[in-house]
């Protein structure tokens, strides 16, 4: 017979910490607390199993539930020496949710259930302290007519307030028996009020509809929002904690509190936490006393103190990580009601984990396995807020978290101001509608960046990751007006000039300059990441497009550059003019004499970046965005180039006419270019050989890979291939030396991925651009998916944002399928994925799945993949077993 029921405390424990899935999180700790002898007061936990039954059968209870909760509960009875509403001794338990994973958005708890009005007599007499009892009877009428019958806790407060008017008294404390009990029948008359039943006085009744709450609970909207918010998935349902009262505030003698076993923020290896003296676990929380710190219950609790310091060491020693603790004293008598793994910042879970090895407690892989997540390593990488609370009256807006960290400077709504107000000294948040790569130099010069259009992809979203600067994209809240120079969201209106913060970890708008605390990069990151990097298969490189960007990646610990974008070097100082030579040029001479402009600044990046990253690989990608996005756009640009080209604003504009495309992201750009017009492959090819070829003859170890992007067939790769190889050649006779080079292809369109055994003939390494593989395998619009990606994810039609991570049915199969068989065909062919996908840990762990030699992301998110890398490697050993 299946065991629905598993008791603890009171000698037994039917469950341990290895149950989660069945009891629950809080159930499976519970137990394993009782069977390393901590004190825990006696209790039993129904399983999730009960919980999905309950569901599946719209409100039944599994056949024998019942008998099983009332021998649980006879349990409890005789751990504790009394009886479930028995007058002279009474029983009275907590009942509490505890999900597998831990869930703030379910059922509150349900203390001093039990009680009745004889029992509070009962109680009274047993304590001599009338207060206590009626304090408690009310608390339980209120929590209970909340949580389990959904009488909103405000009415019960409205009666309580009205009694201390009545009485002349300011505080719950002053309130005398008498007065509780009074308050105790008019919490009965709410209650009947409101739900149409009296109060019921039946222990086992009171149960049953609070274990009803619990598991009606589990598909409630909080919970199924926290559920999908938090992309937690595969659990069956909740558990049911039912354990024995203790009471923390039963007089001067007693308390309860809230600790962390290490300082959550810092890690230090003090004990963080708070408590109350003669108080129930929701004073606490609810802050209507100003807790003390637990230092002070040295002084209080000598003894119960003393025990509770052993018992954290225990409690770290046995699950060998930082925990959270919520304990109660009962009349000098410690009990712990609660451990779990504890919460902790970025710095903390550094300095927790290389201290827990250092400790002895823990092996470095068990560090790099669990103890530091990516969203810790995240945390450290970028500037924050000083005090998060700080500020929460002046949030204005929110939009899309697309780029982390904090950034505080004065509005400007143009790329060129933006660039102007930076080289005059001043901080700036550059605020547009949406960017585009004529916007990079305003973004770059900008602290930080706020659009009203675009998604987590966006160009503004992914330049931004890409320099480390915060970015909240799509803040559809805000009303920007460039001709005011403001920004509007109801009846606030920002302008130019004014202060602005913006939080990139949360998508806040926050008016005025808010304090920053920039990130430390301590020994001790530096040392538990030398520790990642001993546990991993993978590679990571950069997404880098200057030398700056290169060595700040190198600084963070990539092995190489996986993409380097030719073409966001084209819209530096006058380079643009070139570009726009070149596309309005009548002719190949013409265009050729543009390019001839270009090789010697092109040449200079490569020459910088090459140097930089000495000794490692550097993937160069080929022009690759349609020629359209170089030409001006507004009437003052189309005149500023027509005099500076001596040509008419009609032949710019009807070039411009020309170049339009109905859908730009599928037409004429990537190798489609490339073969139009070979002079731009050649003069690429040239710039990327004689720079290589320069630094080699100076002693430079220099390893370029040379990309062609957009491929879909063989012949297309085949003829830029050629054009390469020729002008390789050519620079080789001119410079009487040579350098080793690769030439691969950007794996983008489906069709790739299906031909790629004949693309692994001539393509020497394949770099999968997952970005544009989503866009072409969904079929999505990478720009205008922000529009309807939100509603699939919230209505479960997608599991999540295909383009933050890798759709590992669709998207991933192909990428699977591809690199099966371009090694079929080239059994050591390289392989890797350069799309924004490649920062993302769940994604980082499908590559190493299908065998990726590397991942390729933006600088700040290398030390990120690093770990997501090594986790990866780690899981899967521990799958093997």
């Amino acid at each position: 017979m299946t065991q629905r029921v598993f008791v603890f405390g009171g000698g037994k424990s039917e469950g341990d910490k290895s149950m989660k899935a069945l009891l629950g999180g809080k159930g499976a700790n519970l137990s394993e607390m009782s069977a390393i002898g901590l004190p825990v007061p006696p209790g039993f936990t129904i399983s999730t199993e009960c919980c999905r039954h309950y569901s599946e059968t719209k409100g039944q209870w599994p056949e024998g539930l019942d008998a099983d909760v009332r021998e649980g509960v006879d349990h409890i009875a005789q751990a504790m020496g009394a009886g479930f509403g028995d007058r002279e001794n009474p029983l009275l338990v907590s009942v509490r949710s505890g999900a597998a994973v831990s869930m703030p958005g379910m059922m509150d708890t349900v203390l001093n259930l039990g009680m009745n009005d004889d029992v509070v007599e009962g109680l009274a007499e047993k304590t001599g302290n009338h207060r206590f009892a009626y304090d408690a009877y009310r608390r339980f009428i209120d929590m209970f007519g909340d949580v389990v019958m959904g009488v909103h806790h405000e009415q019960f407060e409205h009666a309580m307030e009205a009694l201390k008017q009545e009485r002349g008294v300011e505080n719950d404390v002053d309130l005398t028996a008498d007065d509780l009990s009074e308050l105790v029948d008019r919490y009965k008359a709410i209650y009947r009020k409101h739900t149409g039943y009296m109060f019921p006085d039946d222990p086992y009744e009171q149960l049953t509809l609070a274990v009803n709450a619990v598991f009606n609970s589990w598909d409630s909207d909080r919970a199924l929002k926290y559920r999908n918010i938090n992309k937690i998935t595969g659990l069956i349902g909740t558990a049911v904690n039912v354990q024995a009262m203790v009471f923390g505030n039963m007089g001067p003698g007693s308390g309860t509190g809230v600790l962390f076993t290490r300082n959550p923020s810092t890690g230090e290896n003090k004990l963080y936490g708070e408590f109350l003296v003669d108080a129930q676990g929701e004073d606490v929380v609810a802050g209507i006393r100003t807790p003390e710190d637990i230092s002070r219950m040295a002084e209080e609790f000598p003894a119960a103190y003393r025990q509770l310091v052993e018992a954290t060491q225990t409690l770290e020693r046995h699950y060998k990580n930082m925990q959270d603790i919520e304990f109660t004293v009962q009349e000098g008598q410690l009990f712990l009601l609660q451990t779990r793994n504890g919460k902790r910042t970025g710095p903390a879970a550094v300095k927790i984990a290389v201290d827990l090895v250092k400790e002895g407690l823990v092996e470095k892989k068990d560090a790099v396995a669990g103890l530091v997540e990516p969203i810790h390593i995240d945390m450290l990488l970028h500037p924050r807020f000083e005090d998060v609370t700080a500020y929460a009256d002046k949030v204005i807006a929110k939009g899309l978290p697309a780029s982390p960290g904090a950034a505080v400077g004065q509005v400007v709504f143009s790329a060129e101001e933006a660039e102007n107000r930076k080289a005059a000294g001043d901080r700036v948040i550059l605020v547009r509608i949406e960017t585009s790569p004529e916007d990079v130099g305003g973004m770059h010069a900008a602290e930080g960046i706020l659009t009203s259009r675009g998604g987590m992809t966006s160009h503004a979203a992914v330049v931004a990751r890409g320099w480390g600067k915060p970015c909240v994209a799509g803040c559809g809240d805000i009303v920007i007006n460039y001709k005011t120079k403001s920004f509007t969201n109801g009846d606030v209106t920002v302008h130019e000039g004014d202060w602005l913060s913006i939080n990139g970890s949360s998508g806040e708008v926050i008016l005025d300059e808010q304090p920053l605390v920039k990130p430390e990069m301590t020994g001790e990151f530096a040392e538990f990441m030398s520790w990642v990097d001993g546990f991993r298969y993978m590679k990571v490189r950069t997404n880098a497009d200057t030398p700056a960007d290169a060595k700040a990646a190198r600084d963070f610990g990539a092995q190489g550059i996986g993409l380097c974008r030719t073409e966001h070097m084209f819209f530096e100082g006058d380079r643009i003019d070139h570009v726009r030579e070149m596309i309005l040029a009548e002719d190949e001479k013409a265009r050729r004499a543009a390019l001839a402009k270009l090789l010697p600044v092109q040449k200079e990046d490569f020459l910088g970046i090459f140097r930089a990253m000495e000794g490692l690989p550097v993937t160069v990608r080929l022009l690759d965005p349609p020629l359209h996005e170089f030409l001006p756009h507004s009437a003052k640009e189309v005149t500023d180039m027509a005099n500076k080209m001596g040509i008419s604003e009609d032949a710019i504009r009807a070039k411009i006419d020309s170049l339009h495309e109905f859908n730009p992201m599928l037409g004429h750009r990537g190798c489609r270019l490339g073969i139009t017009y070979p002079e731009i492959t050649e003069m690429q090819a040239r710039a990327i050989i004689e720079a290589a070829v320069e630094l080699s003859q100076e002693g430079v170890d220099v390893l370029p890979e040379i990309m062609v992007p957009l491929i879909g067939t063989v012949e297309e790769f085949k003829n830029q291939k050629a054009v390469i190889q020729t002008t390789a050649a050519a620079v080789f006779k001119e410079k009487g030396a040579s350098v080793d080079y690769m030439v691969g292809t950007m794996i983008e369109i489906p069709r790739a991925c299906l031909t790629a055994d004949k693309i692994a003939e001539e393509a020497e390494f394949f770099s999968y651009g997952t970005n544009d593989l989503t866009q072409m395998t969904f079929g999505y619009s990478r720009d205008d998916a922000g529009k309807f990606l939100p509603y699939y994810v919230e209505d479960k039609i997608l599991v999540d944002d295909p383009f933050q991570s890798i759709d590992i049915e669709g998207v991933g199969q192909l990428v699977r399928v591809g690199t099966e068989r371009g090694r079929s065909q080239r059994p050591l062919l390289k392989v890797g994925i350069c799309g924004e996908h490649g920062g993302d840990p769940a994604s980082v762990h499908f590559c190493h799945e299908v065998g990726l030699d590397y991942v390729s992301c933006s600088p700040f998110r290398v030390p990120i993949a690093r770990l997501a890398a090594a986790q990866a490697y780690l899981a899967s050993q521990e799958a093997r077993g």
